[in-house]
């Protein structure tokens, strides 16, 4: 528009330059829900970009939509987080995924503003796409790590990770080697 694109310097960097050494410049998560929601699947692809990360993501079979009512929470938007641990084991299906211990805070930063806080997700007929740039680490800062997807969304205040309720869905990880 008006003979500039915002993506002059992101397009150049990757026609000029091939992605070197890929096993650091991209990691990616598959998803998988936990008993209560096995259709949940996804995926996650977090890619090195100049000054950052690009994340984009992918999922599908999220429960639909439920408002809060003064005894509980709503299902959905769903909260979206980096865990520190790199395990998607069930364990306790009343409580799965515990084994993915909390959000991943490397400069123990408060909730709502560390490097693992994402946006939530917000489905569509149970499918989310989403896209979005974080300058808070590389996708080799985070290998071996998991993504959880939360049943409820998160406040960004609740202290120390956002009151997102009960974890849904897990994916480890990975780099692309």
């Amino acid at each position: 528009m008006y003979g500039y694109s915002p993506y002059d310097e992101y397009n150049t960097y990757y026609r000029n330059s091939p992605l070197p050494n890929t096993c650091t410049n991209m990691a990616i998560a598959y998803i998988n829900g936990d008993r209560n929601h096995p259709n949940l699947k996804g995926i996650v692809y977090f890619l090195s970009v100049p000054g950052g990360t690009d994340v984009s993501v992918s999922v599908q079979g999220l429960p639909n939509y439920k408002p809060a009512t003064q005894t509980t929470q709503p299902i959905g938007p769903f909260g979206f987080h980096i865990h520190s641990v790199g395990c998607c084991d069930i364990g306790d299906p009343n409580n799965p995924f515990t084994c993915a211990s909390g959000h991943w805070n490397p400069d123990n930063q408060p909730h709502g503003n560390h490097a693992g806080d994402f946006p939530v997700l917000f489905s569509n007929h149970g499918i989310c796409k989403m896209s979005f740039f974080t300058d808070r680490f590389k996708p080799k800062d985070i290998i071996g790590l998991s993504v959880i997807i939360h049943e409820n969304p998160d406040d960004y205040r609740s202290q120390p990770s956002g009151n997102s309720g009960k974890r849904i869905a897990c994916g480890l990880i990975k780099n692309l080697c």
